[in-house]
């Protein structure tokens, strides 16, 4: 059962003390905010959209209006660069491959998942053409993770010429799996 221990609401900026409600109010609050040199904050960037009349069959709701704006959180998608490898592609991409392969397992809910998905990337952007980089969701291809006996996540496995060389289990620096990766290129 959820509960709400707490709301807050932010007004907007219309909606602050104006001279007229209260020049008293108003004045001290200007004043404190110019005396104590605090930065102004205007608050979460919004970007405008343009929302387009819906239609399901012949029925079209509304005209095209105008939204007050679209919160967009850049840092979805992490894990863009490295491709994903299911049950089924799993021998071809990663036991077949000629070059060292480095797998890391992972799943959405995982937080140091997420934490470990930007350095994967950098390390397929520095070792492209000797290494390949995939990432394989545990939750979608349990059979792979069971077959390696994976337990924990983040978990990271060199292979070279289709066998388990090394493996790293958690969300560790750069530098960890960059001396794993060195002693298999």
């Amino acid at each position: 059962m959820a509960t709400v221990l707490e709301s807050i609401v932010v007004p907007r900026s219309s909606a602050l003390p104006s001279a007229s409600l209260s020049p008293i109010a108003a004045s001290s609050v200007s004043s404190r905010t110019g005396r104590l040199g605090l930065p102004h904050f205007t608050g979460l960037k919004v970007r405008s959209a343009l929302q387009t009349s819906r239609s399901v069959g012949s029925l079209t709701y509304g005209p095209a209006r105008r939204r007050r704006g679209l919160v967009v959180c850049e840092a979805q998608d992490t894990a863009v660069g490295v491709p994903a490898v299911s049950d089924a592609t799993w021998q071809s991409l990663v036991l077949d491959s000629e070059l060292p392969v480095l797998v890391e397992f992972w799943a959405p809910w995982c937080g140091p998942c997420r934490m470990i998905h930007p350095i994967i990337d950098e390390l397929a952007k520095q070792y492209a053409g000797k290494l390949k980089c995939y990432k394989v969701n545990t939750d979608e291809s349990a059979s792979v993770a069971t077959r390696y006996g994976i337990r924990s996540i983040p978990t990271v496995i060199i292979f070279k010429g289709g066998e388990k060389k090394d493996a790293v289990i958690g969300a560790v620096p750069k530098s960890t799996l960059t001396t794993s990766i060195e002693k298999f290129l």
